[in-house]
């Protein structure tokens, strides 16, 4: 029946997270007695930090439970100023900081401050989906760019990436250390990356969610510490992924003044201010506790990763490289669905789910497909599994696999 009052033409162009239909999807299936192996959703099953519960609990005792500025507290914008710029070789002071209840807010905000409408957004894809939704729901263009896969991994197809550009290309998303595909761009590829949006004077959101979880004792870059990009690029920050702080929702856009202050203001029309006394947990978790927190968070996920990298590439007709960041595998499982008769990533996604309990989530939850695409892929999100259900798991793929 159709509604008496139709919702806003414009909310059509929203989207949304599939991933958390796939959940739904889990636990039906968990609450009929089905052994689940959760890797569709990109959250972690640590603890937060000692440090980070004890200094929420104190500023609540304390009587940290009121409104605060819009902008976020002060010692927060100090902090985060110093521990940001210094990881990233950047200078920066509290004016350059907006606090906000977790990274994702920062995606619009952002978007909604510097974006007109018909203004051409480039974005990636596979990529987080949000971008996609919050630019069409802003009245932008969406131009996706999309990655090439190599003998070691994927990478930037940076001819490709160039053409799409023209007069109304306005912005450029950017998010090195990615979700889905945990691609780190090299030096080379990154110092391209800046002289492309120079040349372009493009506006740059560098999605930053999962800088510090990088392996292999390799050190973390940002695009805003070249030549030529301070100016022009606002770092989306979270404690959801260094801190497994996903529930917190405490986060920061970080850059120019003028944008952090029209940030500021959107703050104040949506939700006043982020909850005082989680942000000072934050102010505790930029600490060396913290990092040696995030270190050891580090470590486990490796040893995930590694075991993990090898149970898939054992299983008939799935293919992965290892992640340089992040924690996610993405899969080319192209072979698999030939070998089931299966044609389309939907199905097989369900098949797997309701045959093995493997759950996860397809490319197709990372933005739309593309035209370009002649491959089929999913992604493995390990960091919300232990390693003796990721080994478990393994065996039941390869079986199934195998028949």
């Amino acid at each position: 029946m159709e509604e008496r009052h139709p919702l806003a033409k414009r909310t059509q162009n929203l989207g949304t997270e599939t991933a958390f239909a796939v959940s739904l999807e889990a636990e039906k299936l968990r609450s009929t007695g089905q052994r689940i192996y959760p890797f569709h959703i990109g959250d972690l099953n640590f603890k937060s930090p000692d440090c980070v519960i004890k200094a929420m609990n104190q500023a609540i005792a304390d009587g940290r439970t009121g409104y605060c500025a819009g902008a976020g507290i002060l010692p927060l914008r100090t902090r985060l100023a110093e521990w940001v710029g210094t990881q990233r070789g950047c200078t920066y002071g509290p004016e350059n900081v907006s606090v906000q209840s977790g990274g994702k807010p920062v995606i619009g905000k952002f978007l909604a401050a510097v974006m007109e409408e018909g203004d051409e957004v480039l974005y990636p894809s596979p990529g987080y989906p949000i971008y996609e939704s919050q630019i069409s729901f802003l009245g932008g263009v969406k131009v996706p760019y999309t990655f090439k896969e190599a003998k070691d991994g994927f990478a930037f197809d940076l001819p490709y990436l160039r053409s799409l550009i023209t007069k109304k290309t306005k912005v450029f998303i950017y998010n090195n250390y990615s979700n889905p595909m945990g691609i780190a761009s090299s030096d080379e590829e990154m110092a391209e990356l800046a002289q492309m949006c120079v040349e372009h004077d493009l506006i740059v959101l560098s999605d930053e969610a999962y800088f510090d979880l990088v392996y292999d004792n390799k050190p973390s870059k940002s695009i805003a510490a070249l030549p030529g990009m301070q100016e022009r690029t606002v770092i989306l920050y979270t404690y959801s992924k260094s801190y497994a702080m996903t529930g917190w929702r405490l986060g920061a856009a970080i850059g120019p003044v003028h944008i952090i202050n029209m940030i500021n203001k959107f703050n104040t029309n949506d939700e006043s201010c982020t909850t005082q006394f989680i942000q000072y947990a934050g102010i505790a978790a930029l600490s060396e506790e913290g990092k040696a927190y995030t270190q050891e968070v580090v470590q486990v996920l490796a040893q995930r990763r590694d075991t993990l990298v090898q149970l898939i590439n054992a299983v008939p007709g799935f293919h992965c490289h290892s992640p340089q960041a992040a924690f996610y595998l993405f899969v080319n499982v192209t072979g698999a669905m030939q070998k089931l008769g299966i044609t389309q990533l939907e199905q097989f996604r369900r098949h797997v789910l309701e045959n093995t309990g493997v759950a996860f989530c397809t490319r197709e939850h990372f933005g739309a497909a593309l035209p370009t695409d002649t491959q089929q892929y999913v992604r493995f999100a390990y960091s919300g599994i232990d390693l003796a259900d990721i080994i478990e798991c393994g065996t039941v793929l390869k079986d199934f696999f195998s028949k």
